[in-house]
């Protein structure tokens, strides 16, 4: 049973199990009533990081560098989770300790990996929202847009990728490593469409949290 199971999830592209993992996370916003009331679920939290990494993966090595920081932030975070998973089941709760105890912005803190895993989130967004509006366009200027709104804010990722950028696979070719065999450019377009839809107002609430914990405006140090 367990392996018709396994080879079911296997025929699944990225895009689908990105979906399926957004799906199923519920996130709880703050309120100005109720600031304790806020809730994001840590590891279906960690889970959708997972998903973005299989995402920028098929970029190929322009998304080396940042694919690491992802991957080391997720381990930093489950660690953490690790650590006590009862209380940490809720990743505010992590936020909360951090703040208490004045180091949320400090070294290798776990809020500054919470903020760098949403940024990322934010650039896998627009990359799949300017791709499916225009699946022509050039993966390269997808790449630097996409970083341009996102990331460049923040830190100076894309000076020391610029001539990897030339590496970056086309559109057409991006498109045709998300999709399984069954699937066509137009249904891979409409899943990406669909994924945006959910990333954007699960991305919202998550920056009202960051907010909250005067975490949306750090920079790399």
């Amino acid at each position: 049973m367990k392996r018709g199971k396994r080879e079911i999830m296997e025929k699944k592209s990225e895009i689908s199990c990105f979906i399926e993992e957004l799906s199923m996370v519920v996130i709880v916003k703050p309120t100005e009533e109720n600031h304790e009331a806020a809730h994001i679920p840590t590891k279906p939290f960690l889970s959708i990081c997972y998903s973005v990494l299989h995402v920028l993966e098929k970029i190929g090595p322009t998304m080396a560098v940042l694919r690491q920081d992802v991957y080391q932030n997720i381990k930093r975070l489950e660690l953490m989770h690790e650590s006590n998973p009862t209380t940490n089941l809720n990743l505010v709760e992590i936020l909360k300790l951090e703040a208490t105890e004045g180091i949320a912005k400090k070294g290798s803190s776990c809020s500054k990996a919470f903020v760098w895993l949403t940024r990322t989130l934010d650039f896998t967004s627009s990359l799949l929202q300017i791709l499916s509006n225009d699946p022509q366009k050039k993966m390269e200027k997808v790449v630097e847009e996409s970083y341009e709104v996102t990331l460049k804010p923040w830190h100076g990722w894309i000076s020391s990728t610029a001539v990897a950028l030339k590496l970056v696979p086309e559109s057409k070719t991006f498109i045709d490593l998300l999709k399984t065999e069954d699937e066509d450019h137009d249904m891979v377009k409409q899943k990406m469409q669909i994924l945006v839809s959910l990333l954007v107002p699960f991305l919202e609430d998550i920056h009202c949290i960051l907010r909250l914990f005067d975490l949306d405006k750090l920079k790399s140090t």
